[in-house]
């Protein structure tokens, strides 16, 4: 049997606690702490079992998007040391998440959903962007794509 992506967090904190790792044990908390929100959130609206893998990998895009806008900033305003630390955490956050797609896979992908849902206009954006989510979740930058998308069928 497969271990769930929560599985593999919560062996990789263990394994860093261990090891003494405080910059891999500061991430998984965080990761964590961000999968403990959903859950709760999850429960009001009547899901007890937690968070789905896919849900997960959601969690950790946007956890990763994050920490990639607060690089430039700081890269901009001259502080490398929390520039470089956020690079960290991006590196341990995308160890959990699925290989990106490239930016030739990327178009290959919408252009491959464009064809198959029939997509004629920008009306059908939204139907390409939710099948684009449903097959690669985690996968690609869906901002770029929506650009792609955008692109393809104005």
């Amino acid at each position: 049997m497969t271990q769930s992506l929560r599985e593999s967090i919560k062996q990789g904190l263990t394994e860093a606690t261990k090891a003494q790792d405080k910059r891999r044990m500061a991430t998984l908390r965080l990761i964590q702490a961000a999968l403990k929100d959903r859950d709760i959130a999850g429960r009001t609206d009547g899901r007890d079992a937690g968070v789905s893998d896919a849900e997960i990998l959601d969690v950790l895009s946007k956890m990763v998007k994050q920490r990639r806008e607060s690089i430039g900033i700081y890269e901009s305003a001259g502080r490398m040391e929390l520039a470089e630390r956020e690079k960290e955490e991006v590196e341990i956050i995308e160890s959990y998440m699925p290989k990106q797609l490239s930016e030739e896979e990327t178009a290959a992908a919408v252009e491959a959903v464009i064809s198959e849902t029939g997509a004629a206009s920008i009306k059908d954006m939204g139907r390409v962007m939710g099948e684009l989510k449903k097959r690669h979740a985690g996968q690609m930058d869906f901002a770029k794509a929506g650009a792609l998308v955008k692109g393809k069928l104005a």
